[in-house]
């Protein structure tokens, strides 16, 4: 039985519908990956499940007793108290007074138990005072105030945002064993590929479901867009040549023409209606003057805050070209050692030489740069009507439709704007002006993917110097030729990109205390629950039907990999999603069989050669 149901769900607030007339099921235990561009109502829609928002028309009808919990994008302002004292409240809130005071006894030892086991498993100190943590470990606290409602469905709104590397796959790792239905919004594309089963993606008023992985998503979506554009060629070169053919003027008046006169207007009526695909944002990077080849020489810094040591005894040499990726925890200083390696900030000790014509333009993760009782025409053009680019003038407006804003969002106070869109204002002010150093502090939180992708392609083809902090670890992977990563014995420069440090660094310290603990609990338990393993446990020899199951697996498994491969490029080609509703339905349920008997027959082969094996 699906958890959640939404029939014809319609909703408008200004311009077009964000979402005509969606229908949709989630069913329990599924991972879902909710897509869409900035604007396309992704969060709207999640605000609908969890009761926030109400339709203009439709229905979201919900299993009994269904309990929904949000973690919302922002971290509100007005929350104080212990942990502890945050969760409870949360927690509490989900459990209504009944009136008789020992099922509400009941409850709140439920509640109590609930919130202690989350903290737990969360590693979240209960007496630490909420308003002194960090963004992210704030999200964290919140996310565990969603799970303690003991939710059946988890919705996350870009639950990357503001947490540091460490914490994300921390993230990835809890919610990837976490027994409850998740959707979830996020720019972070390693975070979709490793949890997300399925796909729902808000495009122009309609939902889409992919039932797919990421991967598998990009795979079909690129033919989908490829076979929609065929499509609208070919119904815009109809109705040309019937309007070449209306305006011969006499035989479209004649009698016998009339059906054909009623089928241009029904064209003229669907052309009307089309949605365009929303463009891609036209990134231009300015390049400034050539550089110097040397662009900062750093040479055995250390800086501290009073006792907290920031760099010690650090080295490194930037030169013209270098596009050099900055990671580590929040709070650890990244951007105190970007402002060194700019000379912004002396150095306690050690020397930094900066090279010779450096134009920097920086990124502030903050967006201070940007005035939020000003427009965004005013915070770009600093108050003119047009700019340079490119060697000639342009006006404001036209320059930032580049950034996908119309000439209305234009003059929209910044305080009025999305973070995405804030995001796309502080890129569009900052390539404004020549550069041949870019400096980038947090520049992907809130961005699309369209356009996260197409800044990857505008700093990859940049021949200045790039310095970019981030805990976007694919963007990272696609961007930077070395690493400076802050580890517990500090900062350390790698060659390559994220997984090139994962590869490069040093294991991480493990305790021998917890080396027994993790080797205690991965052993398996015996009936007498001794150490000593059981005779059941001895190796034998397996049974003679057991021996035939294993020899048949390898085939098996190869069968059901061959059918899965074949289904899934059957699933690509454009003509399958104009099958009937029943006919994808179908093929759909059969790739999940498909999975569930393959995951079964690896399970399976690997009993047996463990049998086999002793």
């Amino acid at each position: 039985m699906p958890l959640i149901t939404l029939s014809n769900l319609s909703i408008r607030f200004r311009g077009p519908m964000l979402l005509d007339e969606v229908s949709c099921q989630i069913e329990p235990g599924e991972k879902i990956g909710l897509l869409g561009r900035n604007g396309s109502g992704k969060t709207t829609l999640m605000r609908m499940l969890c009761g926030d928002v109400e339709p203009d028309h439709g229905e979201v009808a919900m299993a009994p007793e269904v309990r929904v919990s949000l973690l919302p994008q922002d971290v509100p302002q007005d929350i104080h108290g212990t942990i502890e004292e945050v969760v409870t409240r949360g927690a509490a809130a989900a459990e209504p007074a009944s009136g008789d005071d020992a099922l509400d006894a009941a409850h709140a030892w439920q509640v109590h138990h609930r919130v202690q086991q989350t903290l737990s498993r969360m590693e979240l100190d209960p007496a630490a005072r909420f308003e002194t943590l960090s963004s992210g470990m704030k999200r964290r606290v919140l996310l565990a105030r969603a799970i303690a409602t003991g939710p059946d469905l988890l919705l996350l709104d870009e639950p990357t945002n503001h947490l540091d590397i460490e914490a994300i796959t921390w993230l990835e790792d809890f919610l990837g064993r976490w027994p409850g239905t998740l959707m979830f919004v996020t720019h972070d594309r390693m975070f979709l590929r490793k949890l997300a089963g399925r796909i729902l993606e808000v495009d122009r008023g309609r939902l889409f479901d992919w039932s797919c992985d990421y991967e598998t998503f990009l795979q079909r979506k690129e033919a989908a867009l490829a076979a929609e554009e065929k499509q609208n060629a070919l119904f815009d070169k109809k109705l040309a040549e019937e309007e070449a053919w209306i305006r011969q003027g006499i035989r479209a008046r004649r009698t016998r023409n009339e059906g054909r006169v009623r089928a241009l207007k029904d064209l003229r009526r669907q052309r009307a209606e089309r949605r365009e695909t929303t463009g891609a944002a036209q990134i231009q990077i300015q390049e400034g003057q050539r550089s110097g080849a040397l662009v900062a020489k750093v040479d055995r810094v250390s800086f501290a805050y009073g006792e907290r040591v920031i760099v010690s005894d650090f080295s490194t040499t930037l030169m013209r070209g270098d596009k050099v990726g900055v990671i580590g925890p929040n709070g650890a200083g990244k951007t105190t050692l970007l402002r060194i390696l700019l000379g912004q900030l002396a150095p306690d000790q050690g020397g930094v030489r900066l090279g010779t014509n450096l134009q920097v333009a920086y990124f502030d993760q903050l967006r201070g740069q940007l005035d939020e009782e000003k427009t965004v025409q005013e915070n770009v053009g600093d108050g003119y009507d047009t700019i340079k680019v490119g060697g000639g003038t342009r006006h404001i407006v036209g320059y930032l439709q580049d950034f996908l804003f119309d000439p209305d969002r234009a003059r929209t106070l910044v305080r009025f704007l999305s973070g995405g869109e804030r995001n796309r204002a502080l890129l569009a002010k900052l390539f404004a002006k020549p550069a041949n150093v870019i400096v980038l502090d947090e520049p992907t939180n809130d961005l699309d993917a369209e356009t996260l992708e197409l800044l990857e392609e505008r700093l990859i083809e940049f021949t200045g110097t790039v310095l970019l902090v981030s805990h976007d670890r694919e963007f990272l992977n696609n961007v930077v030729t070395s690493t400076i990563a802050f580890e517990p014995g500090g900062a350390k420069e790698y060659v390559g990109g994220y997984d090139d440090w994962l590869r490069q660094r040093p294991a991480p310290a493990v305790s021998e205390a917890i080396k027994e603990q993790g080797k205690s609990k991965s052993a398996p338990p015996t009936k007498s629950e001794s150490p000593t393993p059981s005779k059941s446990s001895a190796k034998r020899r397996l049974k003679y039907k057991e021996q035939q199951e294993l020899d048949a697996l390898p085939g098996k498994i190869e069968q059901l990999e061959a059918d899965i491969a074949a289904l899934h490029e059957a699933m690509a080609r454009p003509d399958f999603y104009q099958q009937s509703g029943e006919a994808i339905a179908r093929e759909t349920e059969r790739l999940q069989q498909l999975d569930e008997q393959l995951a079964a027959a690896y399970q399976r082969w690997e009993e047996l050669e463990h049998l086999a094996d002793g």
